[in-house]
């Protein structure tokens, strides 16, 4: 068994024996633990949150605050979280997003992919579009002061994509979570100090 192998397995195996949805979870979870997003107070919005388990981690760290968390597929209930169903490229959904937010979030979560074609080109393409929406629900929705954690996958759209967060955030960093398998392209954004437009 190859290394990366072993290490999928190892975090798929205990994403059961902890309970969480999925062995993403922990992927937020090492994230948190480096950057510091998730506070009791923090409310919480998670883009394309399927299966849940960011929604899981972020529900335990924000203990006093709202966790929200939207997808286009079915999310079984999790205790203390709004799950909102629709599609983020849908006004609709923003509209309801911000609707039942009834305020500003502290922190957006995005770990948001396409439908994989296997076709790289297409792929890069689709996950950079809804990392761009996902941006743009970030402005709308966080405070000033306000962080955000965006999936992004590398390529030759990357670069132009974080000059643009880099428009909103005082701080823009890539990182790859252990959680993560290290042959795959997933990156993860961090945005720190939301400022609207600088």
């Amino acid at each position: 068994m190859k290394l990366t192998d072993a290490k999928r397995d190892y975090f798929r195996k205990l994403s059961k024996e902890e309970g969480y949805r999925s062995r993403s979870a922990y992927k937020l979870a090492q994230l948190d633990k480096s950057y510091h997003i998730l506070k009791a107070k923090s409310n919480v919005v998670d883009i394309g949150c399927a299966p849940g388990g960011w929604l899981q981690i972020a529900r335990r760290a924000t203990s006093r605050g709202k966790v929200i968390g939207v997808d286009i597929l079915n999310v079984a209930p999790i205790e203390g979280v709004t799950i909102l169903k629709g599609d983020i490229e849908d006004t609709h959904t923003i509209n309801l997003l911000i609707q039942t937010l009834n305020g500003k979030a502290d922190t957006l979560l995005s770990d948001v992919s396409p439908t994989v074609s296997g076709i790289w080109n297409v792929d890069h393409a689709k996950q950079i579009s809804l990392s761009e929406k996902s941006l743009t629900i970030a402005t709308k929705v966080l405070v000033r002061g306000g962080n955000a954690i965006l999936k992004v996958f590398e390529g030759e759209l990357l670069k132009e994509f974080r000059k643009e967060t880099e428009k909103h955030f005082s701080r823009v960093l890539l990182t790859k979570p252990l959680a993560s398998r290290q042959q795959s392209s997933e990156l993860y954004m961090v945005c720190l100090g939301f400022e609207y437009n600088r």
